[in-house]
Protein backbone atom coordinates (compact mmCIF):
# COMPACT_ATOMS: atom_id res chain seq x y z
CA UNK A 1 0.00 0.00 0.00
CA UNK A 2 2.73 2.15 0.70
CA UNK A 3 4.56 2.03 -2.33
CA UNK A 4 0.81 2.83 -4.43
CA UNK A 5 0.60 5.48 -2.44
CA UNK A 6 4.15 7.29 -3.15
CA UNK A 7 3.37 6.73 -6.77
CA UNK A 8 3.72 9.95 -9.18
CA UNK A 9 0.41 11.41 -10.40
CA UNK A 10 -0.55 10.48 -14.02
CA UNK A 11 -0.78 12.62 -16.80
CA UNK A 12 -4.35 11.69 -16.23
CA UNK A 13 -4.53 13.00 -13.27
CA UNK A 14 -3.14 16.50 -14.08
CA UNK A 15 -5.70 16.95 -16.86
CA UNK A 16 -8.66 15.82 -15.62
CA UNK A 17 -10.09 18.91 -14.49
CA UNK A 18 -8.65 21.17 -17.64
CA UNK A 19 -10.53 23.18 -19.62
CA UNK A 20 -9.10 24.74 -22.56
CA UNK A 21 -10.88 27.97 -23.71
CA UNK A 22 -11.35 29.22 -27.16
CA UNK A 23 -8.75 31.78 -28.67
CA UNK A 24 -9.63 34.00 -31.41
CA UNK A 25 -7.29 36.57 -33.71
CA UNK A 26 -7.85 38.92 -36.57
CA UNK A 27 -5.04 39.95 -38.27
CA UNK A 28 -4.19 41.81 -41.66
CA UNK A 29 -2.66 39.02 -44.53
CA UNK A 30 0.17 41.39 -45.70
CA UNK A 31 2.48 40.40 -48.05
CA UNK A 32 5.93 41.85 -46.27
CA UNK A 33 5.96 38.57 -44.12
CA UNK A 34 5.58 37.03 -47.33
CA UNK A 35 8.93 38.36 -48.61
CA UNK A 36 10.14 37.52 -45.16
CA UNK A 37 9.54 34.06 -45.43
CA UNK A 38 10.18 33.56 -49.00
CA UNK A 39 13.76 35.57 -48.29
CA UNK A 40 14.28 32.73 -45.08
CA UNK A 41 13.89 29.65 -47.52
CA UNK A 42 16.30 31.22 -49.79
CA UNK A 43 13.38 31.53 -52.92
CA UNK A 44 13.57 34.40 -55.39
CA UNK A 45 10.10 34.44 -55.97
CA UNK A 46 7.11 35.82 -53.50
CA UNK A 47 3.81 34.72 -53.73
CA UNK A 48 2.06 37.92 -54.90
CA UNK A 49 -2.03 37.11 -54.99
CA UNK A 50 -2.97 34.51 -52.44
CA UNK A 51 -0.90 32.60 -49.67
CA UNK A 52 0.73 29.15 -49.95
CA UNK A 53 -0.28 25.93 -48.17
CA UNK A 54 1.27 26.46 -44.53
CA UNK A 55 2.56 30.27 -44.98
CA UNK A 56 -0.83 30.87 -43.29
CA UNK A 57 1.19 30.27 -40.01
CA UNK A 58 2.97 33.92 -40.36
CA UNK A 59 -0.50 35.16 -39.75
CA UNK A 60 -3.36 35.52 -37.07
CA UNK A 61 -0.50 34.33 -34.55
CA UNK A 62 -1.41 34.11 -30.74
CA UNK A 63 -0.58 37.59 -29.01
CA UNK A 64 3.11 37.28 -28.25
CA UNK A 65 3.40 36.95 -24.12
CA UNK A 66 6.06 39.50 -22.49
CA UNK A 67 9.54 37.59 -22.17
CA UNK A 68 8.93 37.68 -18.03
CA UNK A 69 5.88 35.13 -18.75
CA UNK A 70 8.10 32.54 -21.07
CA UNK A 71 8.93 29.04 -19.14
CA UNK A 72 12.58 27.73 -19.18
CA UNK A 73 11.99 26.02 -22.77
CA UNK A 74 11.19 29.23 -24.43
CA UNK A 75 7.20 28.21 -24.66
CA UNK A 76 5.17 30.99 -22.96
CA UNK A 77 4.52 29.28 -18.82
CA UNK A 78 0.46 29.22 -20.21
CA UNK A 79 -2.12 29.56 -22.03
CA UNK A 80 -5.32 28.44 -23.63
CA UNK A 81 -4.10 24.95 -25.27
CA UNK A 82 -1.27 24.48 -22.85
CA UNK A 83 -1.89 21.78 -20.31
CA UNK A 84 -1.31 22.07 -16.61
CA UNK A 85 1.55 19.44 -16.44
CA UNK A 86 4.66 19.48 -14.44
CA UNK A 87 8.34 20.86 -16.56
CA UNK A 88 6.38 20.00 -19.53
CA UNK A 89 8.25 19.05 -22.95
CA UNK A 90 6.14 19.88 -26.50
CA UNK A 91 6.60 18.25 -29.30
CA UNK A 92 4.71 18.93 -32.86
CA UNK A 93 4.03 15.63 -34.39
CA UNK A 94 1.58 16.57 -37.43
CA UNK A 95 -1.07 18.39 -38.61
CA UNK A 96 -4.35 18.11 -41.01
CA UNK A 97 -5.70 21.06 -43.45
CA UNK A 98 -8.20 21.35 -45.96
CA UNK A 99 -8.25 24.19 -48.16
CA UNK A 100 -11.10 25.39 -49.12
CA UNK A 101 -9.81 28.66 -50.83
CA UNK A 102 -6.33 30.32 -50.31
CA UNK A 103 -6.10 33.49 -48.00
CA UNK A 104 -6.41 36.90 -50.36
CA UNK A 105 -3.10 39.23 -49.74
CA UNK A 106 -4.73 42.72 -48.41
CA UNK A 107 -7.63 41.31 -46.15
CA UNK A 108 -7.55 40.66 -42.79
CA UNK A 109 -8.31 37.29 -41.48
CA UNK A 110 -9.81 35.59 -38.52
CA UNK A 111 -8.71 32.07 -36.49
CA UNK A 112 -10.77 30.60 -34.39
CA UNK A 113 -8.90 27.54 -32.34
CA UNK A 114 -10.19 25.46 -29.69
CA UNK A 115 -8.80 22.01 -28.60
CA UNK A 116 -10.90 19.14 -29.99
CA UNK A 117 -9.59 15.95 -28.49
CA UNK A 118 -6.93 15.01 -25.34
CA UNK A 119 -5.49 11.32 -25.14
CA UNK A 120 -3.05 10.00 -22.74
CA UNK A 121 -1.34 7.03 -24.37
CA UNK A 122 1.72 5.23 -22.71
CA UNK A 123 5.21 5.11 -24.91
CA UNK A 124 8.67 3.47 -24.92
CA UNK A 125 9.74 6.91 -23.27
CA UNK A 126 6.35 7.02 -20.24
CA UNK A 127 3.49 8.61 -20.59
CA UNK A 128 2.29 11.71 -23.26
CA UNK A 129 -0.01 13.51 -23.30
CA UNK A 130 -1.59 14.07 -27.33
CA UNK A 131 -3.97 17.14 -28.01
CA UNK A 132 -5.45 18.05 -30.70
CA UNK A 133 -6.18 21.47 -31.44
CA UNK A 134 -8.51 22.75 -34.48
CA UNK A 135 -7.87 26.05 -35.84
CA UNK A 136 -10.67 27.46 -38.10
CA UNK A 137 -9.26 30.58 -40.59
CA UNK A 138 -12.15 32.97 -42.00
CA UNK A 139 -12.06 35.66 -44.77
CA UNK A 140 -15.16 37.75 -45.27
CA UNK A 141 -16.96 35.51 -43.03
CA UNK A 142 -16.03 31.95 -44.72
CA UNK A 143 -13.69 29.50 -43.80
CA UNK A 144 -10.95 29.49 -45.60
CA UNK A 145 -8.73 27.14 -44.19
CA UNK A 146 -9.24 24.27 -41.15
CA UNK A 147 -5.93 22.74 -39.49
CA UNK A 148 -6.08 20.06 -36.89
CA UNK A 149 -2.47 20.15 -35.51
CA UNK A 150 -1.14 17.06 -33.27
CA UNK A 151 0.88 18.03 -30.57
CA UNK A 152 2.85 16.29 -28.06
CA UNK A 153 3.79 16.45 -24.14
CA UNK A 154 5.73 15.02 -22.09
CA UNK A 155 6.20 15.61 -17.93
CA UNK A 156 8.97 15.57 -16.04
CA UNK A 157 13.12 16.07 -16.68
CA UNK A 158 13.68 13.11 -18.43
CA UNK A 159 15.22 14.34 -21.50
CA UNK A 160 14.40 13.75 -25.10
CA UNK A 161 15.04 10.59 -26.48
CA UNK A 162 18.18 9.18 -27.65
CA UNK A 163 18.59 10.10 -31.30
CA UNK A 164 21.78 10.88 -32.78
CA UNK A 165 22.85 12.72 -35.31
CA UNK A 166 22.53 11.06 -39.04
CA UNK A 167 26.13 11.88 -40.48
CA UNK A 168 25.72 9.35 -42.76
CA UNK A 169 25.49 10.48 -46.66
CA UNK A 170 21.94 10.62 -48.70
CA UNK A 171 21.87 7.26 -50.64
CA UNK A 172 20.52 7.83 -54.46
CA UNK A 173 17.54 8.95 -55.27
CA UNK A 174 14.59 7.60 -57.15
CA UNK A 175 11.71 9.59 -56.96
CA UNK A 176 10.40 12.31 -59.85
CA UNK A 177 10.69 15.29 -57.44
CA UNK A 178 13.78 15.96 -54.57
CA UNK A 179 15.45 18.87 -53.73
CA UNK A 180 18.29 19.19 -51.03
CA UNK A 181 17.32 21.85 -48.14
CA UNK A 182 20.19 23.48 -46.55
CA UNK A 183 19.51 24.18 -42.92
CA UNK A 184 21.12 26.67 -40.65
CA UNK A 185 21.51 28.14 -37.39
CA UNK A 186 20.55 31.53 -38.79
CA UNK A 187 17.81 30.05 -40.68
CA UNK A 188 16.17 28.61 -38.02
CA UNK A 189 16.39 31.35 -36.13
CA UNK A 190 14.40 33.65 -38.49
CA UNK A 191 11.78 30.77 -38.80
CA UNK A 192 11.66 30.88 -35.12
CA UNK A 193 10.83 34.56 -35.09
CA UNK A 194 8.80 34.47 -38.13
CA UNK A 195 6.21 31.88 -36.71
CA UNK A 196 6.40 33.39 -33.12
CA UNK A 197 8.11 30.19 -31.86
CA UNK A 198 10.22 30.32 -28.70
CA UNK A 199 11.08 27.25 -28.12
CA UNK A 200 14.77 27.35 -27.15
CA UNK A 201 15.54 23.82 -28.69
CA UNK A 202 16.12 25.70 -32.79
CA UNK A 203 18.14 28.50 -31.44
CA UNK A 204 20.23 27.88 -27.84
CA UNK A 205 22.68 24.72 -28.60
CA UNK A 206 23.44 24.86 -24.90
CA UNK A 207 20.05 24.50 -23.83
CA UNK A 208 19.05 21.71 -26.48
CA UNK A 209 22.01 19.85 -25.73
CA UNK A 210 22.21 19.79 -21.76
CA UNK A 211 18.34 20.30 -21.46
CA UNK A 212 16.57 19.16 -23.11
CA UNK A 213 18.85 15.53 -24.14
CA UNK A 214 19.68 16.60 -28.11
CA UNK A 215 22.49 16.48 -29.97
CA UNK A 216 21.93 19.50 -31.49
CA UNK A 217 20.00 22.19 -32.18
CA UNK A 218 16.65 20.81 -33.80
CA UNK A 219 15.07 21.86 -36.89
CA UNK A 220 11.45 22.83 -36.58
CA UNK A 221 8.69 20.37 -37.49
CA UNK A 222 6.82 23.17 -39.14
CA UNK A 223 9.65 23.95 -40.99
CA UNK A 224 10.12 20.26 -42.65
CA UNK A 225 6.24 20.34 -43.78
CA UNK A 226 7.32 23.73 -45.49
CA UNK A 227 9.86 22.33 -47.32
CA UNK A 228 7.82 19.26 -48.25
CA UNK A 229 4.71 21.73 -49.55
CA UNK A 230 7.31 24.12 -51.30
CA UNK A 231 8.50 21.49 -53.32
CA UNK A 232 4.93 20.64 -54.72
CA UNK A 233 4.49 24.29 -55.66
CA UNK A 234 7.48 24.42 -57.76
CA UNK A 235 6.64 21.39 -59.19
CA UNK A 236 3.22 22.25 -60.29
CA UNK A 237 2.99 25.67 -61.29
CA UNK A 238 1.30 26.45 -58.23
CA UNK A 239 -1.91 24.55 -58.59
CA UNK A 240 -4.11 24.51 -56.06
CA UNK A 241 -4.32 22.30 -52.71
CA UNK A 242 -7.20 21.40 -51.36
CA UNK A 243 -5.84 19.22 -48.42
CA UNK A 244 -1.92 18.68 -46.55
CA UNK A 245 -1.71 16.50 -44.20
CA UNK A 246 1.96 15.82 -42.89
CA UNK A 247 3.12 13.34 -39.95
CA UNK A 248 6.87 14.09 -38.25
CA UNK A 249 8.44 11.12 -37.45
CA UNK A 250 12.19 11.50 -36.14
CA UNK A 251 13.72 15.35 -35.71
CA UNK A 252 16.01 16.68 -38.17
CA UNK A 253 19.33 18.00 -36.32
CA UNK A 254 21.50 20.35 -37.36
CA UNK A 255 24.04 18.75 -39.51
CA UNK A 256 22.07 15.91 -40.39
CA UNK A 257 22.29 15.81 -44.59
CA UNK A 258 18.31 15.74 -45.30
CA UNK A 259 16.60 15.53 -49.00
CA UNK A 260 13.02 16.26 -49.81
CA UNK A 261 11.63 13.98 -51.65
CA UNK A 262 7.91 13.78 -53.95
CA UNK A 263 5.98 11.33 -56.10
CA UNK A 264 3.14 12.26 -57.90
CA UNK A 265 -0.03 10.69 -57.67
CA UNK A 266 -3.06 10.98 -59.41
CA UNK A 267 -4.63 13.44 -57.39
CA UNK A 268 -1.65 14.46 -55.80
CA UNK A 269 1.66 13.85 -54.50
CA UNK A 270 3.25 11.54 -51.35
CA UNK A 271 6.27 13.80 -50.04
CA UNK A 272 9.07 12.79 -47.46
CA UNK A 273 11.55 14.41 -45.71
CA UNK A 274 14.45 11.47 -45.81
CA UNK A 275 18.42 11.22 -44.43
CA UNK A 276 21.38 8.79 -44.56
CA UNK A 277 20.30 5.32 -44.80
CA UNK A 278 16.68 5.70 -45.97
CA UNK A 279 15.41 7.03 -42.56
CA UNK A 280 12.09 8.97 -42.96
CA UNK A 281 11.97 12.00 -41.04
CA UNK A 282 8.82 13.33 -41.95
CA UNK A 283 6.27 12.35 -44.17
CA UNK A 284 3.04 13.82 -46.45
CA UNK A 285 0.42 13.87 -48.72
CA UNK A 286 -0.88 16.67 -50.58
CA UNK A 287 -4.21 16.45 -52.95
CA UNK A 288 -5.44 18.87 -55.82
CA UNK A 289 -8.29 20.64 -56.27
CA UNK A 290 -10.02 18.51 -58.66
CA UNK A 291 -11.16 20.97 -61.83
CA UNK A 292 -13.38 18.95 -63.18
CA UNK A 293 -15.52 18.29 -59.47
CA UNK A 294 -14.59 22.15 -58.12
CA UNK A 295 -14.51 24.95 -59.76
CA UNK A 296 -11.75 27.52 -57.97
CA UNK A 297 -13.43 30.46 -57.37
CA UNK A 298 -12.11 33.28 -54.09
CA UNK A 299 -16.03 32.73 -53.39
CA UNK A 300 -16.71 28.94 -53.31
CA UNK A 301 -16.74 26.72 -49.98
CA UNK A 302 -16.84 23.52 -51.49
CA UNK A 303 -14.36 20.72 -51.10
CA UNK A 304 -14.22 17.78 -52.75
CA UNK A 305 -12.41 14.84 -50.39
CA UNK A 306 -10.54 12.07 -51.49
CA UNK A 307 -11.81 8.74 -49.73
CA UNK A 308 -10.23 8.61 -46.14
CA UNK A 309 -9.46 12.14 -45.77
Amino acid sequence: MRGLMSMPPSLRDWVENWRPGLEEVTDDIDAARMHSLAATLGSAETPAETVPPLWHWLYCQSPWPRTADLGDDGHPAAGPFLPPIPQRRRMFAGASLRITTPLTVGEPAHRRAEVVDIAVKNGRSGEMLFVTVRHEYRQRGAVRIVEEQDLVYRSGGTGAPAVAVNRKPLGENRTPWSALPQFSPALLFRFSALTANAHRIHYDADYATAVEGFPALVVHGPLLAVQMAELVRSRTAGRAVAAFNFRLQRPVFLGDAVRVEGTPTAGGAELAVVSGSGVTHASAAATFVSHSLFEFSPTSCCLHRQPGQ
